[in-house]
């Protein structure tokens, strides 16, 4: 018996898989290996600057917010001493915060509704299309700073045109630029000179809707401005929500006008909250203070964003979207 099982041992057992029933994971091709380190290499420059250039001092603004610090000796640290200080205390950051919610609240719907009724416009049929979509165009390619220092001469208290013309129909203008109630409509009628870039958005959808929706609602006897507002509008309705978005965070950041035409003036009645965070940061040196006044900002801009969008279920229309 023991010469039979020497002679003809058992079989060796085939190793069972560690588990069943799950293919092993291919290990990635010597191409694929190559095209990572590649992909890493070529894309390392973005990632310094943006660890370098953007969240690094995001991060050391977040730590600066809760310090006093002037930018020469060591920061002190305060705990929530600066956003007690301007949510309490602070009379300038509430009349920056009114003027700054005043103009977007008035200057963004009015920029979309111009950009709508324009692309409206030069959407129809009619001589020198091109040339008048150029026009509309070219006032946002010309730089902020040009922009506020024509609206300087026009709106020139004696000399301005604008004033002049008013006189022309028996109307006195006011002064503007130095009347603590009509300096903030006259920043807001200079945002309104660049709404050409939303135009050209708008032109581009309305040029993206199918012609045949147009036939349709005219056999059915629609009238135009049924069809715009029945056809055309909800089309839009992805590119005015972009306008919405873009909108509300310009006019929020609206620093240039300001600085250039009234430097917060008269009597702090058109002061916007980027202005004075430049003013706090680097005339009076508060840097602490100035990243206190930036995460507000930043918090209220979050907060208006994600209103938008949670309200965008309830208006927007996607064509690709399937709806139950």
């Amino acid at each position: 018996m023991t010469t039979l099982q020497q002679e003809n041992p058992a079989p060796a057992r085939a190793p069972e898989p560690a588990v069943t029933g799950i293919p092993a994971k291919p290990r990635p091709s010597k191409m694929r290996r190559k095209e990572a380190r590649f992909f890493w290499l070529f894309i390392s420059p973005w990632i310094f600057g943006f660890v370098v250039f953007l969240l690094g001092p995001m991060l050391a603004s977040v730590y600066l917010s809760f310090t006093d610090w002037d930018s020469f000796t060591d920061p002190t640290w305060v705990g929530f001493g600066n956003y007690v200080k301007l949510i309490t205390e602070d009379t300038v950051f509430h009349k920056a915060l009114w003027n700054t919610l005043y103009f977007a609240f008035f200057s963004v719907p009015l920029g979309m509704g111009i950009a709508l009724w324009l692309a409206a416009l030069l959407n129809k049929k009619m001589k020198a299309r091109k040339i008048f979509r150029t026009l509309v165009y070219l006032p946002h390619l010309v730089p902020i700073v040009a922009v506020a220092l024509i609206f300087q001469m026009i709106l020139a208290p004696d000399a301005g045109p604008l004033n002049r013309v008013l006189a022309m129909f028996g109307v006195d203008g006011p002064a503007w630029l130095f009347d603590s109630e009509w300096v903030k409509p006259a920043i807001i009628l200079l945002s309104l000179w660049q709404a050409g870039g939303a135009t050209v958005l708008l032109l581009a959808g309305m040029k993206g809707i199918p012609q045949e929706f147009y036939e349709a609602a005219e056999i059915d006897g629609a009238s135009s401005l049924r069809q715009f507002w029945s056809i055309t509008f909800p089309q839009l309705t992805p590119i005015i929500f972009f306008n919405l978005i873009m909108g509300i965070i310009g006019a929020f950041q609206v620093f240039a006008q300001v600085y250039i035409l009234t430097q917060g003036g008269p009597d702090n009645a058109s002061q916007m909250l980027v202005p004075l965070l430049f003013t706090e940061a680097f005339r009076n040196y508060h840097m602490g203070y100035a990243s206190a006044i930036s995460w507000l900002l930043f918090l209220m801009v979050m907060a208006l964003t994600i209103l938008a969008f949670s309200t965008s279920r309830k208006w927007v229309f996607y064509e690709t979207e399937v709806k139950n």
